[in-house]
């Protein structure tokens, strides 16, 4: 079952059980990739409704971060809720060890040698690390990996 199918049982379910806070989210996550669909014209496949799902769990760690350094802890416990609710959504997270293996492979793949193939690095990690690590921390590793 595709991630947008998924979507649509699982608002379906919520709003069976009468789980208000969660079908909000859900339906959030439905409007944000519709919004998609319809501003670039494209059918979303599995790897898109990731990406949409990545940005809008930046989206609420930077609110989280904002409102706590306001002291609005009120507003930051919905925005944790709404994290929790599409964290779900994504794949489990790689550790250190499997991202490292990762460059390593892909390292091996390119050929890349120093700082300069970052750029060739990153778009073939890019696609295969997609919703399973921050790529945040990977730019970092891979960085790292080029310069010694």
């Amino acid at each position: 079952m595709s991630m947008k199918a998924q979507l649509v049982e699982d608002m379906k379910a919520a709003m069976k059980s009468g789980e208000k806070d969660r079908l909000g989210v859900i339906r959030l996550i439905n409007a944000a990739i519709k919004q998609k669909e319809v501003d670039e014209r494209v059918e979303m496949t599995d790897a898109l409704v990731l990406a949409v799902l990545e940005k809008m769990v930046k989206q609420r760690k930077d609110s989280i971060s904002q409102y706590d350094a306001a002291g609005r802890d009120d507003l930051a416990a919905i925005e944790r809720y709404e994290l929790g609710v599409l964290e779900a959504y994504l794949p489990a997270k790689l550790d250190e060890a499997a991202i490292q293996a990762a460059i390593d492979a892909a390292k091996a793949e390119t050929g890349a040698t120093g700082p300069a193939d970052m750029g060739k690095l990153m778009g073939v990690l890019k696609p295969k690390l997609a919703g399973q690590a921050d790529m945040g921390l990977v730019s970092q590793l891979v960085k790292k990996a080029l310069a010694g």
